[in-house]
């Protein structure tokens, strides 16, 4: 992926300026006459998808009010899976080719499950300004991951600016946090990993094939096995309903895990993984704002500072060259 991550001039995205970027990521040529640019368009997909994923850990922590860890990842992966399984069937979309089977497969495993999994783990423990130490390094993992993926390096200041805004990301948490490690952080890092897996992945099979087939055939993929699997865990961890645990199940459900990660891969086809990911910078800070407006946390004296020092990363790796 050429350009960029969580793309400057649209001439400098040979992959964005082909075909309108269409069968890259499903959407389809701008009109003639349009003002917003694929790489333009692209970035607000991708920043939709940062907005949806903020607020993913307050609503795992509603979610828990009402159920187990292990039944959360699997009824919200279940109803994830119908809803996608619906628009797949709506529109006639054939299955995808053999030659795409595993890759979904990382995608499924990744961002389907495991970071899922790993982070309601840790939620039991931590809190959630604690969890965004995740959401802080993981845009720096994803474009390691892609940079080795891909075969193709991003410029020395896209990398310094990268480099940058994780730093200031992760003294922040680290502050919040009071310089201690959770018992949760082994889960945190693990789900770090295989989530910027499966970003890399289905960044790479969004130029493929359109975005939101990608993650919709990851949890269709997943069906068989998360269907047993809540008949199985909610027998085990009996759910005790409340509203908060109702919303946070549908949210993680509709709202991260398809709609969220739907916009998330258009983006990073029209954009590129590097700098899609860089956008994810901003993700701790929006999580803690919905940590303070949802939860009810107290909100630290240092965010505006970061949030300040985290945008000026961003707007540098928006404008590198790749």
């Amino acid at each position: 992926m050429r350009a960029q991550n969580s793309a400057t001039a649209p001439m400098t995205i040979a992959v964005d300026t082909r075909s309108g970027s269409a069968p890259a990521g499903g959407a389809p040529a701008s009109p003639r006459g349009a003002t917003a640019s694929p790489r333009t368009q692209g970035t607000l997909l991708a920043l939709a998808g940062v907005v949806a994923f903020s607020l993913t850990f307050p609503s795992t922590v509603w979610g828990l009010e009402s159920f187990g860890p292990w039944s959360l990842v699997a009824v919200r992966s279940t109803l994830a899976a119908l809803i996608a399984g619906v628009f797949l069937l709506a529109g006639r979309v054939p299955p995808p080719e053999r030659r795409h089977w595993a890759g979904l497969a990382v995608v499924a495993g990744g961002v389907v499950i495991g970071f899922p999994l790993l982070t309601t783990l840790a939620l039991r423990t931590s809190t959630t300004s604690h969890a965004a130490v995740v959401v802080g390094l993981l845009p720096l993992t994803t474009a390691v991951l892609a940079a080795v993926r891909t075969g193709r390096r991003p410029s020395r200041t896209f990398w310094g600016a990268a480099l940058a805004g994780a730093a200031v990301v992760i003294v922040f948490t680290v502050q919040q946090s009071g310089g201690a490690l959770s018992a949760g952080d082994l889960y945190l890092f693990g789900a770090l990993l295989v989530c910027a897996a499966g970003y890399t992945e289905g960044g790479r099979l969004a130029r493929l094939m359109p975005g939101w087939q990608v993650i919709g055939w990851a949890l269709v993929f997943c069906l068989p096995l998360m269907v047993p699997a809540s008949a199985v865990t909610l027998a085990l961890e009996p759910a005790h309903l409340t509203a908060h645990g109702v919303i946070g199940l549908l949210w993680v459900a509709a709202g991260s895990t398809f709609f969220g990660l739907y916009v998330w891969y258009r983006g990073m086809a029209a954009i590129g993984i590097p700098r899609a990911s860089q956008l994810q910078l901003a993700q701790p800070l929006l999580t803690l704002f919905w940590s303070v407006s949802l939860l009810g946390e107290d909100l630290p004296l240092a965010a505006p500072l970061a949030a300040a020092g985290v945008l000026v990363c961003i707007a540098v790796t928006q404008r590198a060259k790749s």
